[in-house]
């Protein structure tokens, strides 16, 4: 694994490259991996890179030490509560306007497959990025918390767009308005996560799935992402017209071309395009 390019404060998020896959590690341990808007500005700039480096065809995001992301850093100076008296509280809007919006767009419009390997606790905002990758493995002593209802706060970071959209109204609100711990293997069983592992394999485990993926056509995979997000919001008509024109855009690609031809030549394909 080769150290990526990083920017001036890369001990916030380090930056790895293993084939063709980027490896983005949320490197706050001391702190639960907890977002500061420096961090938050590092993971979009390194999204973005991402996505327009050819070389890489698979995102996976994980956290240093032993959890992946407690939310949002309460003592982070743009959203540190008021103490003394007549101190005015922050305006938490402009700090989603200006630093998780971007973030979040960024990891949701990536041409590439984008895996979260969850070590640890994902609590608040930090669930909200587990949950608005592609694929969520987590260790078994991981748990994911909808913190926010604890501080007078609704989800935010995607929140309430993923919650309902994974587990159904119901499951979104217990969830949310609660803010019960849940664990990893009950995530899975509820259909929030993709997989619940033991501790000892989701390190390679995440690998292996982010370089099985990379070495699919990318470029399919994230359309895939983009018709099941629109077809949440189309009716029935509408979301048959988009799979014509995505397929129609894939269809003069070269991935499909390499495909089929190593289909009918009972070959294993190569796939380049993204």
């Amino acid at each position: 694994m080769t150290p990526a390019q990083t920017g001036p404060d890369e001990a916030l998020l380090k930056i790895e490259q293993e084939g063709a896959v980027r490896l983005l590690t949320l490197n706050r341990p001391q702190a639960l991996n907890a977002f500061t808007t420096a961090l938050l500005v590092q993971l979009r700039d390194a999204l973005e890179a991402a996505a327009r480096d050819a070389s890489v065809r698979c995102v996976l995001i994980t956290g240093a030490g032993r959890g992946f992301c407690a939310g949002q850093d309460l003592s982070d100076p743009l959203i540190k509560p008021p103490i003394a008296a007549g101190e005015q509280p922050k305006d938490i809007g402009h700090l989603l306007d200006n630093y998780y919006i971007p973030m979040a767009l960024s990891l949701r419009a990536m041409p590439v497959p984008v895996i979260a390997a969850v070590n640890g606790v994902a609590a608040g905002a930090g669930a909200s990025l587990a949950l608005g990758c592609d694929l969520v493995l987590a260790a078994e002593s991981a748990s994911f918390i909808q913190a926010f209802s604890k501080i007078g706060l609704i989800p935010d970071c995607g929140g309430t767009w993923l919650l309902p959209r994974l587990v159904g109204r119901v499951k979104a609100l217990e969830l949310a308005l609660l803010g019960d711990k849940l664990p990893a293997a009950e995530a899975q069983r509820i259909g929030l996560i993709y997989r619940a592992l033991p501790d000892a394999e989701l390190a390679a485990e995440a690998m292996a799935l982010a370089q099985k993926l990379s070495a699919m056509p990318v470029k399919a995979l994230a359309a895939t992402r983009q018709a099941l997000d629109d077809a949440l919001l189309l009716d029935f008509e509408a979301a048959l017209r988009n799979e014509a024109l995505l397929q129609s855009r894939l269809g003069f690609a070269g991935d499909y071309q390499e495909g089929t031809r190593a289909f009918l030549e009972k070959r294993k394909p190569s796939f380049t395009d993204r």
